[in-house]
């Protein structure tokens, strides 16, 4: 079978007489420039290169190999540069990890931007894997990696806030807030119908933690739904009270299907993240998402 890559490094090599400068061309490794030599050369079978004090030279069979293809792979890699420049001038493809309980409130702000995007759903540590691996051009993240291959930029905060129907009548709890009474608030709260995304009731537990001092929260959840937009929308149809990000529950808050029952200044606010690989040659893609991003998350 052939294999274009063996042929394009072939062309590197012979052209510079060095297979370290070849692979700084090609932006490889040394040992793997030596590797593609080494395999063209069991497929054609013949040696192809002598090495010397100072890189290497061509043998008589390279000279007529490279007679043979160079027109052919002078005017293939034309085409090839010819294709990706038009590429990068027309709307590309991107794979944008997130999570899926910030997808409608901070992926969707991309979907008016761009016309083609694959977006993978999962939590902060399998993003990161994936973008590592290049298996994703973006992720939007809320904790911070520290790594050399890898870039990060603040795109902005959210935080998390307790959230009930509009036709809910809340007053009694408000009273107690407002009167710092937060033992009878929390038994009000625990009296009440819970949503949540998660049977681990993480947002709610965060919640309790600041703004209780409490580690674990007295309350079951009545209702789980395994999507925050979608719990929220059916919160907004019922009874009950729901923990969620702010910048989810923005929406419904301005149509008036929910209201904002308590806004901690206990709890922290946390930071979101544009994440991707450096050097990916997406620096304009990666600039411009940032800019959508905090567009989004300003007024969250």
């Amino acid at each position: 079978m052939v294999n274009l890559e063996w042929y394009r490094t072939f062309k590197a090599v012979y052209k510079n007489g060095n297979f370290s400068v070849a692979a700084k061309e090609l932006f490889m490794s040394q040992p793997a420039v030596s590797q593609q030599i080494s395999m063209l050369e069991a497929h054609v079978g013949n040696k192809l290169f002598n090495r010397k004090s100072k890189g290497v030279e061509p043998t008589d069979y390279a000279k007529l190999l490279n007679n043979l293809i160079i027109d052919a792979l002078d005017r293939l890699e034309n085409v090839e540069t010819t294709f990706r420049a038009k590429a990068e001038d027309a709307t590309r493809l991107i794979s944008v990890g997130i999570s899926k309980h910030l997808f409608s409130s901070v992926g969707s702000s991309l979907i008016s931007k761009f016309d083609l995007i694959d977006f993978t759903f999962t939590d902060n540590d399998s993003l990161f894997a994936l973008v590592d691996a290049k298996k994703l051009d973006f992720a939007i993240v809320t904790k911070k990696f520290d790594t050399f291959d890898t870039i990060q930029e603040l795109v902005g905060r959210i935080k998390l806030v307790m959230v009930a129907p509009i036709k809910m009548d809340v007053t009694e709890f408000r009273q107690k807030l407002k009167s710092d009474n937060f033992t009878e608030a929390e038994l009000w709260l625990n009296e009440q119908k819970w949503y949540c995304h998660d049977a681990r009731i993480p947002h709610i537990k965060l919640f309790w933690l600041h703004a209780f001092n409490k580690k674990r929260p007295s309350m079951v959840p009545n209702y789980i739904i395994p999507s925050e937009y979608e719990m929220l929308e059916m919160l907004s149809k019922n009874s009950g009270i729901a923990i969620t990000w702010n910048c989810n529950a923005r929406k419904f808050v301005k149509e008036n299907k929910l209201q904002l029952l308590w806004n901690s200044f206990h709890v922290p606010e946390v930071e979101v993240y544009l994440l991707a690989r450096k050097n990916n040659g997406s620096k304009t893609l990666f600039d411009k998402i940032v800019s959508e991003l905090q567009l989004s998350l300003r007024n969250a």
